[in-house]
Protein backbone atom coordinates (compact mmCIF):
# COMPACT_ATOMS: atom_id res chain seq x y z
CA UNK A 1 0.00 0.00 0.00
CA UNK A 2 1.50 3.15 -0.79
CA UNK A 3 1.83 6.19 1.65
CA UNK A 4 -1.02 8.25 0.03
CA UNK A 5 -3.04 6.18 1.77
CA UNK A 6 -1.71 6.58 5.00
CA UNK A 7 -0.88 10.41 5.02
CA UNK A 8 -1.62 13.46 2.92
CA UNK A 9 -0.22 14.16 -0.46
CA UNK A 10 2.43 16.40 -1.60
CA UNK A 11 -0.25 19.01 -2.46
CA UNK A 12 -1.64 18.81 1.38
CA UNK A 13 -4.52 17.69 0.76
CA UNK A 14 -6.35 14.55 3.00
CA UNK A 15 -5.97 11.16 1.63
CA UNK A 16 -8.72 9.54 0.78
CA UNK A 17 -9.54 7.38 3.98
CA UNK A 18 -8.94 10.61 5.91
CA UNK A 19 -11.91 12.31 3.73
CA UNK A 20 -13.78 9.57 3.90
CA UNK A 21 -14.06 9.14 7.60
CA UNK A 22 -14.70 13.04 7.36
CA UNK A 23 -17.78 12.50 5.09
CA UNK A 24 -18.77 9.37 7.18
CA UNK A 25 -19.00 11.58 10.20
CA UNK A 26 -20.95 14.35 8.62
CA UNK A 27 -23.50 12.01 7.38
CA UNK A 28 -23.94 10.37 10.92
CA UNK A 29 -24.43 13.70 12.35
CA UNK A 30 -26.73 14.53 9.43
CA UNK A 31 -28.64 11.43 10.41
CA UNK A 32 -28.46 12.26 14.10
CA UNK A 33 -30.36 15.40 13.18
CA UNK A 34 -32.93 14.01 11.11
CA UNK A 35 -33.64 11.44 13.78
CA UNK A 36 -33.72 14.00 16.44
CA UNK A 37 -36.82 15.97 14.44
CA UNK A 38 -38.65 12.84 15.00
CA UNK A 39 -42.07 13.12 16.64
CA UNK A 40 -42.12 11.54 19.67
CA UNK A 41 -45.98 10.94 19.32
CA UNK A 42 -45.14 8.48 16.46
CA UNK A 43 -43.70 5.50 18.70
CA UNK A 44 -47.08 5.12 20.13
CA UNK A 45 -49.70 7.26 18.07
CA UNK A 46 -50.29 6.71 14.21
CA UNK A 47 -53.62 7.76 11.78
CA UNK A 48 -54.63 6.64 8.68
CA UNK A 49 -58.11 7.39 6.29
CA UNK A 50 -59.86 3.71 6.78
CA UNK A 51 -61.32 1.76 3.53
CA UNK A 52 -65.09 0.54 3.28
CA UNK A 53 -64.39 -2.55 3.93
CA UNK A 54 -66.96 -4.34 6.34
CA UNK A 55 -64.29 -6.60 7.02
CA UNK A 56 -63.20 -7.92 11.04
CA UNK A 57 -63.36 -4.28 12.76
CA UNK A 58 -59.92 -4.83 14.99
CA UNK A 59 -58.13 -5.14 11.20
CA UNK A 60 -56.12 -1.84 9.80
CA UNK A 61 -58.36 -0.89 7.50
CA UNK A 62 -55.78 0.47 5.67
CA UNK A 63 -56.84 2.34 2.04
CA UNK A 64 -54.68 1.45 -1.04
CA UNK A 65 -52.49 3.27 -1.44
CA UNK A 66 -52.42 3.67 2.29
CA UNK A 67 -52.89 7.37 3.39
CA UNK A 68 -51.80 8.80 6.43
CA UNK A 69 -52.96 11.39 8.34
CA UNK A 70 -50.36 14.15 10.61
CA UNK A 71 -50.88 15.44 14.37
CA UNK A 72 -51.40 18.66 12.75
CA UNK A 73 -54.26 17.19 10.35
CA UNK A 74 -55.44 15.68 13.73
CA UNK A 75 -55.61 18.89 15.82
CA UNK A 76 -57.27 20.92 13.12
CA UNK A 77 -60.37 18.22 14.25
CA UNK A 78 -59.93 19.08 17.92
CA UNK A 79 -58.09 15.77 18.42
CA UNK A 80 -55.11 16.28 21.13
CA UNK A 81 -52.60 13.80 21.51
CA UNK A 82 -49.33 13.08 23.64
CA UNK A 83 -47.19 10.53 24.72
CA UNK A 84 -46.29 10.09 27.81
CA UNK A 85 -44.53 7.58 30.77
CA UNK A 86 -47.16 4.56 30.89
CA UNK A 87 -45.03 2.42 33.40
CA UNK A 88 -45.12 5.55 35.64
CA UNK A 89 -48.24 7.39 35.36
CA UNK A 90 -48.87 7.54 38.59
CA UNK A 91 -46.12 9.54 39.33
CA UNK A 92 -45.60 11.28 35.61
CA UNK A 93 -44.80 14.89 36.13
CA UNK A 94 -46.19 15.71 32.20
CA UNK A 95 -49.25 13.80 33.16
CA UNK A 96 -49.65 15.43 36.24
CA UNK A 97 -49.42 18.94 34.65
CA UNK A 98 -51.84 18.08 31.83
CA UNK A 99 -54.29 17.35 34.66
CA UNK A 100 -54.14 20.34 36.40
CA UNK A 101 -54.23 22.68 33.06
CA UNK A 102 -57.41 20.58 31.62
CA UNK A 103 -59.06 20.41 35.37
CA UNK A 104 -59.37 16.24 35.28
CA UNK A 105 -60.02 15.75 38.81
CA UNK A 106 -61.26 12.13 38.40
CA UNK A 107 -59.14 9.19 37.07
CA UNK A 108 -60.12 5.17 36.84
CA UNK A 109 -58.45 2.11 34.79
CA UNK A 110 -60.94 0.31 32.38
CA UNK A 111 -59.16 -2.52 30.71
CA UNK A 112 -60.95 -4.21 27.57
CA UNK A 113 -60.93 -7.28 26.89
CA UNK A 114 -63.06 -10.66 27.39
CA UNK A 115 -61.49 -11.65 30.57
CA UNK A 116 -61.40 -8.57 32.24
CA UNK A 117 -64.63 -6.58 30.90
CA UNK A 118 -68.29 -7.52 32.36
CA UNK A 119 -70.63 -8.02 29.63
CA UNK A 120 -68.06 -7.71 26.73
CA UNK A 121 -69.64 -8.19 23.99
CA UNK A 122 -72.82 -5.98 24.03
CA UNK A 123 -69.89 -3.66 25.59
CA UNK A 124 -67.59 -3.90 22.18
CA UNK A 125 -70.99 -3.16 20.14
CA UNK A 126 -71.62 -0.14 21.75
CA UNK A 127 -68.11 1.36 21.28
CA UNK A 128 -68.22 0.56 17.93
CA UNK A 129 -71.58 2.66 17.30
CA UNK A 130 -71.12 5.63 15.82
CA UNK A 131 -71.50 8.57 18.60
CA UNK A 132 -70.66 11.29 20.48
CA UNK A 133 -70.12 13.18 23.84
CA UNK A 134 -71.45 16.06 25.66
CA UNK A 135 -67.79 16.18 27.23
CA UNK A 136 -64.25 15.68 26.05
CA UNK A 137 -62.96 12.11 25.93
CA UNK A 138 -59.94 11.40 27.44
CA UNK A 139 -57.90 8.25 27.04
CA UNK A 140 -54.24 7.31 27.89
CA UNK A 141 -53.67 3.83 27.13
CA UNK A 142 -51.18 2.13 30.17
CA UNK A 143 -51.37 -1.06 28.37
CA UNK A 144 -52.24 -2.95 24.97
CA UNK A 145 -53.33 -1.07 22.01
CA UNK A 146 -56.74 -0.19 20.42
CA UNK A 147 -58.56 1.81 17.55
CA UNK A 148 -60.38 5.44 18.16
CA UNK A 149 -61.78 6.04 14.56
CA UNK A 150 -62.97 9.40 14.30
CA UNK A 151 -65.31 11.76 11.10
CA UNK A 152 -62.94 14.26 9.56
CA UNK A 153 -64.71 17.18 8.18
CA UNK A 154 -66.23 15.12 5.15
CA UNK A 155 -67.33 12.81 7.00
CA UNK A 156 -64.54 10.17 6.14
CA UNK A 157 -63.16 8.34 8.91
CA UNK A 158 -59.52 8.24 9.88
CA UNK A 159 -58.47 5.52 12.74
CA UNK A 160 -56.27 6.36 15.03
CA UNK A 161 -53.95 3.65 16.87
CA UNK A 162 -53.12 4.61 20.20
CA UNK A 163 -50.48 1.78 22.01
CA UNK A 164 -48.85 1.64 25.08
CA UNK A 165 -47.67 4.74 26.25
CA UNK A 166 -50.52 6.91 24.24
CA UNK A 167 -52.52 9.67 25.19
CA UNK A 168 -55.42 11.21 23.53
CA UNK A 169 -58.01 13.91 23.45
CA UNK A 170 -61.20 13.69 21.97
CA UNK A 171 -63.35 17.01 21.89
CA UNK A 172 -66.59 17.11 22.65
CA UNK A 173 -69.15 16.77 19.93
CA UNK A 174 -67.25 14.18 17.75
CA UNK A 175 -68.76 11.56 15.95
CA UNK A 176 -66.44 8.72 17.15
CA UNK A 177 -66.08 5.34 17.76
CA UNK A 178 -63.54 2.82 19.49
CA UNK A 179 -62.67 -1.16 18.56
CA UNK A 180 -59.84 -3.22 19.88
CA UNK A 181 -57.06 -3.90 17.42
CA UNK A 182 -56.46 -7.69 16.80
CA UNK A 183 -54.32 -7.86 20.36
CA UNK A 184 -57.86 -7.50 22.16
CA UNK A 185 -56.49 -6.25 24.83
CA UNK A 186 -56.24 -2.05 26.42
CA UNK A 187 -55.62 -1.08 29.88
CA UNK A 188 -56.99 2.43 29.67
CA UNK A 189 -56.95 5.02 32.10
CA UNK A 190 -59.93 7.76 31.86
CA UNK A 191 -60.04 11.39 33.35
CA UNK A 192 -63.03 13.90 33.96
CA UNK A 193 -63.80 17.22 34.74
CA UNK A 194 -65.88 16.64 37.77
CA UNK A 195 -67.82 13.72 38.41
CA UNK A 196 -67.92 10.93 34.97
CA UNK A 197 -70.40 11.05 32.60
CA UNK A 198 -69.90 8.16 30.08
CA UNK A 199 -73.21 8.67 28.65
CA UNK A 200 -72.88 8.43 24.53
CA UNK A 201 -75.27 9.82 22.08
CA UNK A 202 -75.95 7.59 19.42
CA UNK A 203 -75.35 9.52 15.51
CA UNK A 204 -77.82 11.43 14.32
CA UNK A 205 -77.63 13.90 17.16
CA UNK A 206 -76.91 16.87 15.66
CA UNK A 207 -79.27 19.05 17.62
CA UNK A 208 -77.31 18.53 21.22
CA UNK A 209 -75.46 21.81 21.89
CA UNK A 210 -72.12 20.26 22.44
CA UNK A 211 -72.09 19.15 18.63
CA UNK A 212 -73.21 22.63 17.15
CA UNK A 213 -70.45 24.01 18.58
CA UNK A 214 -68.24 21.18 17.39
CA UNK A 215 -69.37 22.00 14.06
CA UNK A 216 -69.04 25.67 14.75
CA UNK A 217 -65.49 25.29 16.04
CA UNK A 218 -64.04 23.07 14.00
CA UNK A 219 -65.70 22.64 10.75
CA UNK A 220 -67.35 25.92 9.66
CA UNK A 221 -64.30 27.71 10.75
CA UNK A 222 -62.07 25.65 8.22
CA UNK A 223 -64.43 26.09 5.48
CA UNK A 224 -64.47 30.16 6.41
CA UNK A 225 -60.33 29.41 6.48
CA UNK A 226 -60.38 27.95 2.80
CA UNK A 227 -63.18 30.81 1.73
CA UNK A 228 -60.62 33.40 2.84
CA UNK A 229 -57.40 31.36 0.92
CA UNK A 230 -59.59 30.97 -1.96
CA UNK A 231 -60.27 34.82 -2.34
CA UNK A 232 -56.65 36.09 -1.70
Amino acid sequence: MSNYLLTRNHKGCRNPIEKLSSETNCSSKLVTMVSSDKDPREEVLQAWYMDDSDEDQRLPHHKEPKEFVSFDQLAELGVLSWKLDADNYETDPELKKIREERGYTYMDVCEVCPEKLPNYEQKIISFFEEHLHTDEEIRFCAAGSGYFDVRDRNDAWIRVWVKKGGMIILPAGIYHRFTLDENNYIKALRFFVGEPVWTPHNRPNDHLPARQQYVKDFVEKDVANHAVDAAA
